[in-house]
């Protein structure tokens, strides 16, 4: 038995607060716009990155997700193909292509994401800069920790 406030405590609710979590925001219905484009977890960190943070690269976008470049320009391709994403030229270089969320689709992925990153703006205003960022590193410890048992 575990005393209150011990870290199996935490470790307890948390592994009772993950399902739901993961639940809810499967339950999220995907706007009719964009419910024939078969979009996996990988195409959503995509999209959020372009949605909040505008138009990349595809270097720039899989530095950020953390994949190779090339995982990158499957995705982007995937989703240009479905007129999701468009590549447009760089301006200051010709030979690299800026990737963004076509205007056609745009509203529709917001409204798909927003309500998303509304929950974590809500959850995460009342603590200060520190404490957010022991919060999004302490998410980050779990997930390098976190080695599914391949037996």
């Amino acid at each position: 038995m575990s005393t209150p406030g011990s870290t199996d405590d935490a470790v307890r609710e948390l592994l009772l607060l993950m399902p739901r979590l993961v639940g809810r925001a499967k339950r999220l219905p995907l706007p009719e716009q964009l419910r024939s484009f078969d979009l996996a977890p990988r195409h959503l960190s995509l999209l959020t990155l372009l949605l909040h943070d505008g138009p990349q690269t595809v270097s720039q976008l899989a530095d950020r997700l953390s994949v190779a470049p090339t995982t990158v320009s499957l995705l982007v391709s995937d989703l240009s193909r479905k007129g999701v994403l468009v590549r447009r030229e760089d301006e200051d270089d010709r030979r690299r292509r800026i990737i963004d969320i076509s205007t056609e689709s745009r509203p529709a992925i917001s409204q798909w994401l927003s309500p998303g990153a509304q929950a974590w703006r809500h959850a995460l205003e009342p603590l200060t800069p520190a404490q957010q960022r022991m919060f999004v590193d302490t998410l980050l410890a779990y997930e390098a920790a976190f080695t599914p048992d391949d037996g």
